[in-house]
């Protein structure tokens, strides 16, 4: 279980990298190297929203995972 859980892990990490590199294509950045949304004030609300729901899938997915695999108290 301990392996699925680390797939699972990679697969939360690679969908992060998505979301962030959606995020480096759509918005510009500030000097600080932040992302400048006075720039950018609307994003498309469908795509942020599928990157974001592939997001919290996984990480629920792997809070489940975890919380068998640790024999962790669920809250």
């Amino acid at each position: 279980m301990k392996q699925q859980a680390q797939e699972e892990t990679d697969k939360l990490i690679d969908i992060r990298e998505e979301f962030y590199a959606f995020l480096d294509e759509s918005l510009a950045k500030n000097k600080h190297g932040g992302f400048d949304f006075s720039k950018t004030p609307s994003l498309d609300a469908k795509k942020v929203y599928e990157h974001f729901f592939k997001l919290d899938y996984q990480a629920r997915k792997l809070r489940g995972l975890l919380v068998k695999t640790y024999d962790l108290k669920a809250e």
